[in-house]
């Protein structure tokens, strides 16, 4: 038994319940801190697009749509929810039947998409850091209007200056631009649609 400290202090019972209470508080803190991170602190990374992504919504292969596609990470949830368009990603963070066990969304970065409006598969960026042209003449994989995400705000700007609208972020999205254009443009078909998707990059 270890030896008691030469002033006679001893916690009571009390003071020993206050500091388990105080320890257990700052575990849950820490915990709640490192949430959408992996083991080493670092944010999870973005999984790969490929022939099975079939977004959440439309259920067709991404690969199947022009423009920028979208990806939300679920707590322990082993793959990413997929998404056609950028809009749909907001939706799914704003509807109330969707989990909110989120911990990444990730968009993909027109600043590098080709002259068809298709950004590389591996271009994805952090959406909450992201810079989103919206209320634009550019139209969305869906042929519906879309949010169009860039890494840098002068890819952002440029766009603006070709196809209208304005620059928002993350936070500032509203919830009416998101949930108000449900269906396809009538006036605009498919070459109409690429056309408009069409990058200010060679």
């Amino acid at each position: 038994m270890a030896d008691i400290p030469s002033s006679g202090y001893r916690p009571t019972a009390a003071q020993r319940g206050l500091r388990l209470l105080g320890g257990l508080a700052i575990s849950l803190l820490l915990g709640a801190c490192g949430a959408g991170s992996t083991e080493s602190g670092l944010p999870l990374a973005p999984h790969v697009m490929n022939e099975q992504a079939v977004g959440h919504y439309c259920g067709m292969n991404l690969y199947e749509h022009v423009g920028p596609k979208g990806q939300i990470l679920l707590r322990d949830q082993d793959v990413a929810v997929w998404f056609s368009t950028i809009r749909e990603v907001f939706a799914y963070t704003l509807l109330p039947e969707e989990p909110k066990t989120i911990v990444a969304i990730y968009v993909q970065d027109m600043g590098q998409a080709d002259k068809q409006g298709n950004p590389p598969t591996d271009a994805w960026i952090d959406a909450r850091s992201a810079h989103f042209l919206i209320e634009s003449r550019a139209v969305g994989g869906m042929g519906a209007p879309d949010a169009l995400p860039f890494a840098h705000i002068e890819d952002a700007q440029a766009y603006r200056e070709q196809y209208g609208g304005r620059i928002v972020g993350f936070q500032e999205m509203p919830e009416d631009y998101v949930l108000r254009y449900l269906e396809p443009l009538p006036s605009v078909d498919a070459d109409a649609s690429t056309s408009l998707m069409i990058g200010t990059r060679s």
